[in-house]
């Protein structure tokens, strides 16, 4: 029998236990999302911000294939928590989600940044999608795709307030807002809202970074002044992401942008971790074992030789590798490997017959797999092929044998977004407590064969 370092998961039914064996067979990883977590976290940031008095609404945002939980059954968990905005970064994820059957009678959705020569700006238009601008061209484009259609666009104008990306610097705001005002004159554009992004807020400890928001907090409200001045007062001002959500609720205005805490983790480490605001991530990443062998001392793992065995040990082949989204980066070496010296690969939990154990990558991370060293015989452990494994989930950390995506993050050097946004579609999506999590009504809009 198979051992399992992987919660029992809670089968909805005989249906659900057959959808997970299926995706067994179909791929040797599954990303296992819990819709009743995923719901939790946007009814805690829902009440964080109902708590600050400020009235604010809350966006789920969904970018990214919702940060690699899947766009459909996220939005929908975000809904059911609470939201009443969503946030797309690309045109093409705000109209699947209106194509999918969730209308503007439930939410309304922003799409964050396109391309205005090409985007299908009359489809988000028809679609009654809210549409961020941040140059002349964009409102050009916009608004001429309004006229073609006969109907205005709701646009929400996007100011550069430090963050050195989009929007509208202070330079140029004057031209934008005459633009603004003479298609807003036109019926062509509905100017909804104003917004910016912040760039350090997720570090509220360092004195400089706070610094930093609190001018570029300042330069927003300029903005907002400027804009008023020119009879175009925003109804829908929205500046704070998870970070700023969770400790800046001055600057809530009417609506905040929460990310990654909808997903269950903190915006940075610096700000603790995901139990400190009540948020627990949804996603669990899991494999089943490939080959499980016998090596000697001193036999070198995977490309360049960068970690050799410390002694008569056993390896297991992890079936993920970075065409799965599994980062090179989070390689392990140690220090007789050519390398010379120590980095500690990503961690993995793994059972055996005493127990909970972890093991981590050991020599490069490879296109399709990695390589764990057991450090023990494979035949003491009871660890065999066909076992599956945790990469990461919901815990307490790899110090307690839980290893989260914050694990993985130091170990590749990267945040914990990157570790779940990079998975490919190949890893079969599968959702924990649908019909709990979410209405009868919008189990329908869900892939039955990817419900557990």
């Amino acid at each position: 029998m198979s051992l399992n370092a992987a919660p029992q998961w809670d089968f909805s039914s005989e249906e659900g236990r057959e959808n997970y064996q299926r995706a067994l067979k179909a791929y040797p990883g599954q990303a296992i999302v819990d819709l009743s977590a995923l719901k939790a976290n946007m009814a805690k940031l829902v009440s964080w911000v109902s708590a600050s008095g400020s009235g604010a609404q809350v966006m789920g945002v969904i970018k990214a294939d919702a940060y690699g939980h899947g766009l459909i059954p996220s939005a929908l968990a975000a809904l059911a928590g609470g939201a009443t905005w969503l946030g797309s970064a690309q045109p093409r994820e705000a109209l699947l989600v209106r194509r999918a059957g969730i209308g503007p009678e439930r939410c309304r959705i922003l799409v964050l940044m396109y391309n205005g020569t090409t985007a299908p700006l009359g489809e988000l238009i028809a679609h009654d999608i809210d549409i961020s601008v941040g140059s002349l061209t964009g409102i050009a484009q916009v608004a001429k795709a309004a006229e073609e259609l006969g109907r205005p666009a709701r646009v929400h104008v996007e100011v550069d307030t430090g963050f050195g990306r989009n929007g509208f610097a202070p330079d140029r705001f004057d031209e934008a807002l005459t633009a603004l005002k003479t298609h807003a004159g036109r019926g062509e554009l509905e100017v909804v809202g104003l917004w910016s992004h912040l760039a350090v807020a997720d570090m509220p400890n360092v004195p400089g970074f706070v610094a930093s928001t609190d001018a570029q907090v300042k330069a927003f409200e300029d903005f907002d002044d400027r804009m008023r001045a020119a009879g175009l007062e925003p109804r829908v001002r929205h500046l704070a992401n998870t970070a700023a959500t969770l400790s800046r609720p001055e600057i809530h205005y009417e609506l905040t942008r929460p990310g990654i805490g909808f997903y269950g983790y903190e915006p940075d480490p610096s700000m603790g971790v995901p139990g400190d605001y009540q948020l627990q991530p949804a996603m669990t990443l899991q494999a089943q074992l490939g080959t499980v062998k016998d090596l000697p001392a001193g036999h070198g793992i995977s490309y360049g030789r960068t970690y050799l065995t410390q002694g008569a040990t056993s390896t297991a082949i992890l079936p993920l590798g970075y065409a799965d989204g599994i980062h090179r980066s989070a390689s392990g070496f140690d220090r007789s490997g050519a390398m010379g010296r120590e980095h500690l690969g990503g961690p993995v939990r793994l059972m055996t017959k005493q127990g909970p154990r972890l093991a981590r990558v050991s020599g490069r991370v490879c296109m399709d797999q990695c390589v764990l060293d057991l450090r023990s015989r494979a035949r003491d452990l009871g660890v065999a092929e066909g076992d599956t494994v945790v990469l990461f989930g919901p815990g307490r950390g790899e110090a307690q044998v839980e290893p989260t995506a914050d694990d993985w993050a130091r170990s590749a050097d990267t945040i914990s977004y990157e570790i779940f946004t990079c998975l490919r579609n190949r890893i079969p999506r599968l959702y924990l407590h649908a019909a709990q999590a979410l209405p009868a009504e919008d189990l329908r809009l869900l892939d039955p064969r990817a419900l557990l």
